[in-house]
């Protein structure tokens, strides 16, 4: 059951890239969250599902004596949740949010990468994937702000912020 859910009910087991498997994943979840129940929620859910991971992947990496495989995912759907819940919605937004998700999660530049390294168990696998959503949701949301007076809100009917 634990691995059901880290791996976000499997999506972690795809190959190649399961990171980025679990981040698209999570970031369509986010997106239907944010659109049919509200920013404050997917807020929210990222945050519960930040606590409630970090016991369930202790238990995890102590049944099978890992840290931090590639399979475990539920930290880049967190990650991303917070991402596209501070960036704002929106298409357009939650692939922002994604993107630079993506980026600061891979690269771990600095304080990421230090919790990545010196924080161990469920927290530091957890920990550093909240940073980078933290960090993503900033930038994205930023971008929002400076370029939504120049871009139109809707094409096709869909919502681009």
């Amino acid at each position: 059951m634990h691995k059901l859910f880290v791996t976000f009910f499997g999506v972690g087991l795809l190959r190649p890239a399961p990171g980025t498997w679990g981040s698209v994943a999570g970031a369509i979840c986010g997106y239907f969250i944010y659109e049919l129940l509200s920013r404050e929620t997917l807020f929210l859910a990222s945050i519960l599902l930040f606590l409630v991971s970090i016991k369930i992947i202790d238990a995890y990496e102590a049944n099978t004596q890992t840290h931090d495989a590639s399979h475990i995912v539920i930290d880049e759907v967190a990650g991303v949740w917070l991402a596209i819940a501070i960036g704002g919605g929106g298409i357009l937004a939650s692939v922002l949010a994604l993107v630079f998700f993506r980026i600061f999660d891979i690269t771990k530049p600095s304080f990421i990468g230090r919790i990545d390294k010196q924080v161990k168990g469920g927290l530091g696998v957890m920990g550093d994937d909240m940073l980078a959503g933290l960090i993503a949701g900033l930038v994205a949301g930023a971008i929002w702000v400076l370029s939504r007076p120049y871009l139109p809100e809707q094409i096709f009917g869909i919502a681009l912020f």
